[in-house]
């Protein structure tokens, strides 16, 4: 009987561990690095950490709770897409429907489907926020008369780049094809039959009970976020919602009380694998994507989302039944303190937030350091080193251990071998080391 109650246990004591380590987590982002938002944390029904940090509203002290509403910024993508299928299931459409069924003024709209502007392929600009930020007052004929004079980025299918105008026409094609509003379909065919009963979608006018303001971070100060014109600002942004309406959001996809077995299907395929380029993009589905290379070994569905303030995750791990929302008001990086979170529950190391110092004398030979690790690359400019992607300077907080000076949540840990040669880097994000090798320099001839 003592070894039965011993073995019962064994799961109770590794939920406690890992939720303290949860806690301990999220807490040193919110005391150290200033994480204002919420946190849900789920497996298979369990909640490990469901939490909130920060405020709501800065000028009143109004503090974030669970039950705050988060502007989610392109998750709202995942929603369109969700819409999208919804009524190719209704039989009102089809992913194959040319733009110019919808749109028959649109340039190259007889070489543009709906499959496309889902997957990023269309070769459609990245946005037209030069309309619908800090600006009132355009219609939406005018709008997309500015969005029809933008090139085309390349020929429609031949390429991938990401584009907030193509999710906005998809919008556009959910009224046209539903005959009612983004909002109410929206409404109708994925909140309410998925329990979201804290869910909608912003416009100019209305109230929305215990909606966090947002607020981002210029020179060291936070500002408020600037006019919306949430009118333009649909399809691509514009939803809201709490982390628990995500998570019952999740709870739904395991059945068909939103989508059908065959729709997820098409909507959780990596499409753009056919179009690799090696960076984050390569896995995108239907407003989805699809086992990233940032999934720890675990098959994963997830959509970000980052905009003036806002910046928005949830990740699905299907197969393990986890799941992890992070929503912020102020900017955090809430992809990254996911990505951390997930890894704690998967049992890997993650370090802790901490306060980074940089040395009181700084290392010197720093060419040893410099060179190409994978796709990181590491650059000595006037005796310091530079994260070449971004020319962010690195500091050293030890011999061989430095972090940005913008960011110092990222963190470069230089690896030796026996004889003293830099072989690798261990790349810290959040916490979670990646170990990259470095390059060796081909000899030319």
């Amino acid at each position: 009987m003592k070894y039965t109650v011993a073995i019962f246990l064994l799961p109770l004591i590794g939920f406690c561990q890992i939720e303290s380590r949860l806690l301990d987590y999220m807490d040193r982002q919110s005391a150290i690095n200033g994480f204002s938002g919420s946190v849900l944390v789920m497996k298979k029904d369990n909640v490990l950490l469901e939490k909130a940090f920060g405020h709501a509203n800065q000028e009143w002290n109004v503090a974030n709770t669970p039950d705050t509403k988060f502007v989610l910024a392109s998750i709202t993508k995942y929603f369109t897409a969700i819409a999208i299928m919804k009524l190719v299931e209704q039989g009102k459409l089809s992913v194959e429907d040319k733009l110019e069924r919808f749109f028959p003024g649109y340039p190259k709209s007889d070489k543009v489907n709906i499959h496309m502007m889902l997957t990023h392929t269309a070769g459609l600009p990245l946005d037209f926020d030069e309309l619908y930020v800090n600006s009132g007052g355009v219609s939406g004929d005018s709008a997309l008369s500015a969005m029809m004079r933008k090139p085309y980025l390349f020929e429609p299918g031949s390429s991938r780049a990401y584009s907030n105008i193509g999710y906005y026409l998809l919008g556009q094609i959910i009224e046209k094809a539903s005959g009612t509003t983004y909002a109410a379909f929206l409404k109708r065919t994925v909140f309410d039959p998925a329990g979201m009963t804290d869910s909608g979608v912003c416009n100019n006018d209305s109230i929305v009970n215990r909606k966090a303001e947002i607020y981002y971070k210029e020179n060291g100060i936070y500002l408020k976020n600037p006019f919306i014109d949430w009118n333009l600002n649909v399809g691509h942004d514009g939803a809201y919602a709490t982390a628990r309406d995500l998570y019952r959001l999740d709870r739904a996809l395991y059945g068909e009380a939103v989508l059908t077995k065959s729709s997820k299907k098409l909507m959780e395929t990596a499409y753009t694998k056919k179009l690799p380029d090696g960076g984050f993009f390569d896995t995108y589905g239907y407003g989805i994507f699809v086992d990233p290379y940032y999934n720890h070994g675990h098959s994963l569905r997830t959509h970000s989302g980052g905009f003036i303030g806002v910046m928005t995750t949830f990740d699905r791990y299907p197969d393990d039944d986890v799941f992890v929302a992070v929503l912020s008001n102020n900017g955090s990086e809430s992809h990254i303190v996911g990505y951390a979170l997930s890894a704690i529950v998967f049992g890997l190391p993650v370090d802790l937030p901490y306060v980074h110092l940089a040395a009181s004398e700084q290392p010197t030979k720093l060419e040893r350091f410099a060179g190409e690790y994978g796709s990181v690359k590491i650059v000595l400019e006037n005796g310091k080193l530079y994260l070449g992607e971004t020319k962010a300077e690195l500091v050293a907080e030890s011999p061989t251990l430095f972090f940005r000076k913008d960011n110092p949540d990222r963190t470069f840990e230089f690896v030796s071998d026996k004889r003293g040669k830099t072989v690798a880097v261990l790349v810290g994000k959040g916490g979670v080391k990646e170990k990259k090798t470095k390059n060796k320099r081909v000899k030319r001839p």
